[in-house]
């Protein structure tokens, strides 16, 4: 049989499904690829709206990412780099603070602010030193505890916890009591300390454009929902059945694999709203942590304080609301200008589009870096890719779905160890 006759489906056109298309092209082999929605990118899309390039979500790439540097182009996805620092909003004022060492204009507003103690800033640079030391692989292995506690253990002060690290990584993991694990902490820690957090100029979809763009033997089936997966059957919404020979999910199996269905994941979610503003408050790209505890604004960031392809004319502003305490869509847009208004001075917001995520990040226990090709071996036919078999993260889905395709390749040539 040659490789060309062989079917292969792989269900879902994220990230991980079309990393896992680009190993198995990479080998010659043909495949389909099955998406419910319009477009390629799963939940790393953006869209163009009155002129604004605007993110599912406030997301970014850290460019240090292991599989991000082995999958992507970074040169032609024009990346466009953030500052390594933050924009704290606390009584009234604007404090900055950073990695002095990697920005030397970060230092005097570092020296300065009141954030945290001199003990406090002298202790993240030794978690720096220490971080840039340990290996992937051994932050992986470690034990784990939830970030908070990890925090208390370096004995930071409550108000270097309280003012940056609780809303900075509340905005990374989705959640607001920093229970997340603390090799999740580790990980992004270290990729902030060695690359840059950056945006594609063109958005943040420019990296599924991308990966996209580098298939040549993948037929893609748009808007195609599927309803339940077997051995060597995916049954469509439709009533279509196809046959495959091989069968990789890229999305969530719990839905689409009766013998799973208790096995569903829990999800992170949370709320971007969008907003055209005249003027900026932050000048430079850095992120604006909003540190009060009562405040559904969790932190902020204008877009247009780097390049993008497209723009307006004005300044775009994002808002990302962890915890929208249940409030209604009205509700929380009122709520999020106020806090603008009082918390950051920012008086004339032109409101543009509210996204509710449910699925922004899976809540995981256990995380892990790698996964064997064998371990994403489902049954004899079927593989599951997509970051909830590692962690959430990019660079998870990446790897998830390179190891999928070789968990195929694995039984189809028996060539990989």
């Amino acid at each position: 049989m040659n490789k060309q006759d062989y079917k292969i489906h792989i269900v879902g056109a994220g990230i991980s499904g079309l990393v896992a298309a680009t190993v198995l092209e990479q080998h010659g082999y043909s495949l389909v690829l099955i998406e419910a929605s319009d477009r390629v990118g799963g939940r790393v899309k953006t869209d163009i709206i009155n002129g604004y390039q605007l993110d599912h979500g406030f997301q970014v790439l850290l460019t240090e990412y292991p599989a991000a540097q082995k999958y992507l182009d970074y040169k032609s996805l024009e990346l466009q780099d953030f500052l390594p620092g933050a924009s704290i909003f606390k009584n009234g004022k604007q404090e900055i603070i950073g990695d002095p060492l990697r920005d030397a204009s970060l230092l005097f507003s570092t020296l300065f602010a009141s954030v945290g103690t001199v003990t406090d800033k002298l202790k993240i640079l030794k978690l720096n030193t220490r971080l840039k030391k340990k290996t992937i692989e051994e932050i992986f292995s470690d034990k784990e505890q939830t970030t908070l506690s990890y925090l208390t253990e370096l004995d930071f002060s409550s108000s270097m916890i309280n003012d940056f690290f609780t809303p900075f990584f509340s905005g990374i993991f989705l959640e607001n009591k920093l229970e997340t694990s603390s090799r999740m902490f580790e990980f992004v820690y270290k990729m902030f300390g060695e690359g840059s957090a950056a945006l594609p100029k063109g958005g943040i979809e420019e990296i599924p454009k991308q990966l996209l763009h580098q298939l040549k033997g993948t037929t893609i089936k748009y808007n195609t929902a599927v309803s339940s997966i077997s051995d060597n059957k995916i049954l469509l919404a439709d009533g279509q059945e196809l046959e495959s020979d091989f069968i990789i999910i890229a999305t969530e199996a719990s839905s689409l694999i009766p013998n799973l269905k208790n096995q569903a994941i829990e999800w992170q979610s949370c709320d971007t709203l969008y907003f055209e503003t005249e003027s900026r408050t932050i000048q430079k790209p850095l992120i604006g942590l909003i540190p009060d505890q009562n405040a559904v604004i969790n932190n902020i960031f204008y877009h247009t304080s780097l390049k993008t392809a497209i723009n307006a004319g004005k300044e775009l502003l994002s808002v990302t609301v962890v915890d929208n305490l249940g409030l209604s869509d009205k509700a929380l847009l009122d709520q999020v200008q106020k806090e603008l208004r009082e918390l950051c001075g920012i008086t004339s917001t032109t409101f543009i589009k509210h996204y509710t995520i449910p699925k922004s990040l899976p809540k995981l226990s256990e995380l892990h870096y790698e996964i064997s090709p064998s371990e994403t071996r489902l049954t004899e036919t079927i593989y599951l890719a997509g970051d909830i078999q590692l962690n959430g993260s990019l660079n998870a889905a990446m790897i998830a779905g390179e190891k999928a395709a070789l968990g195929v390749l694995e039984n189809l040539q028996g060539i990989f160890k």
